[in-house]
């Protein structure tokens, strides 16, 4: 969005036949359909040329993606909706981004981090996708720690969600 306000483009945005809701959920579903499919991709390299094995459900795998992918998309979308030049979009993606990798126990587990920095990691969309990911292609993680950090996800996707769709409405009004 940010690059479109920029280009001149967003104009044709607001003047279509559609709602901030449609314009943002034609938005994220490109957005999905590619991350699908190099998720995909990725786990298919993973399984049958690096020989990681696959313990756990495919299917839970999936649908913990696909919650999971919301959530960044909307982490995406809000911060394209608040920046008014792509410049500003790409060093707030990465001003999350950052961040959001070394605090999801990727790297280094969260156990070992500061109590109070244990307690902010459970905002970060990324900690919970990788205990479901390294869950599920190593060990089969049971669903109920699959649900456990399922709903956090869902709770933060349609958290940002909402925010980018209000905010995309606000800056538009």
């Amino acid at each position: 969005m940010a690059r479109e306000r920029e280009l001149g483009s967003f104009e044709q945005l607001l003047v279509a036949p559609l709602t901030s809701v449609e314009i943002l959920a034609g938005k994220a579903a490109s957005a999905l359909l590619i991350a699908v499919a190099e998720t995909s991709t990725i786990m298919l390299i993973a399984m049958y040329v690096l020989g990681v094995p696959m313990e756990g459900s495919m299917l839970l795998l999936y649908a913990a993606m696909l919650v999971y992918l919301l959530s960044i998309i909307g982490i995406g979308l809000f911060i394209s909706a608040l920046a008014s030049t792509q410049q500003q979009a790409i060093i707030g993606s990465f001003m999350f981004l950052a961040p959001a990798i070394l605090l999801s126990g990727y790297a280094t587990p969260v156990s070992n981090m500061p109590d109070w920095l244990q307690t902010l990691t459970l905002l970060n969309p990324v900690r919970h996708f990788v205990v479901i990911a390294k869950g599920s292609f190593l060990k089969d993680l049971p669903i109920d720690v699959i649900a456990a950090h399922l709903w956090p996800l869902a709770l933060i996707a349609a958290a940002t969600l909402s925010a980018a769709t209000w905010l995309f409405r606000f800056k538009t009004a």
